[in-house]
């Protein structure tokens, strides 16, 4: 396997993007001819924010073609997976930090025809999620501790993206790096070069003068 297995993917985040126009919003990331966006999930429990529900998730995609990528920052995402997978999920990613059949909800994810997906925080060792990495399409590991946009980027995450790549590599497998939080076009080159291959950005995005230019720049990387 080469030392990237996939070409980069720009994910931008509507958590990013006007709250009040997200229609307009997921138009703006096909009109810039990305293919991703990323809709983060939040319960008010398992991260301090509340986000968007599946109702949200339902509208959009009435609008959309776009992959939806849809991450669950819940404590029990168990219990949801079928709303969100009805709403029109393409992929959706469940973190590996609550107690719950993480194994048996990554399943019933593919069952529902869904593209599966596993995440950890900033402090989860990678360790955590090396069980579930044979049945994964995606990896996600946040950079930021996940619960309002806006953050700085955690430089101390950067050795776990290699290790997480390098487990990828020695294993012969094939899942997508994805990082969310804090990504720009300065900070997406150095997870780059520990094997990322997706990146969410909101913010960044969403606040660039030059949409165009900036999905460029990680395409290049």
């Amino acid at each position: 396997m080469s030392r990237h297995c996939h070409t980069p993917i720009l994910a931008p985040s509507i958590l990013g993007a006007d709250h009040a126009n997200l229609a307009e919003a997921v138009a703006t990331v096909e009109q810039t001819g990305l293919e991703w966006v990323h809709i983060d999930i939040m319960d008010g429990h398992f991260v301090p924010n509340l986000s968007f529900g599946p109702g949200v998730v339902a509208a959009l995609r009435k609008r959309s073609r776009l992959f939806f990528d849809v991450h669950l920052m819940l404590d029990n995402p168990h219990l949801y997976v079928e709303a969100f997978a009805e709403a029109g999920a393409d992929l959706i990613s469940i973190h590996v930090e609550p107690d719950y059949d993480i194994g048996g909800t990554l399943e019933h994810i593919r069952r529902l025809g869904c593209k599966t997906g596993i995440v950890l925080n900033p402090a989860t060792p990678a360790a955590h999620i090396e069980p579930y990495l044979d049945t994964v399409d995606l990896v996600l590991a946040m950079t930021v501790q996940p619960g309002f946009g806006g953050q700085s980027f955690r430089e101390d995450v950067l050795p776990k993206l290699a290790e997480i790549d390098a487990v990828r590599r020695s294993r012969g497998l094939s899942f997508r790096l994805e990082v969310d939080g804090g990504i720009d076009t300065a900070r997406a080159p150095l997870c780059r070069e520990q094997g990322v291959d997706t990146f969410v950005a909101g913010t960044a995005f969403f606040r660039a003068a030059d949409k165009a230019a900036f999905a460029a720049a990680i395409h290049a990387l």
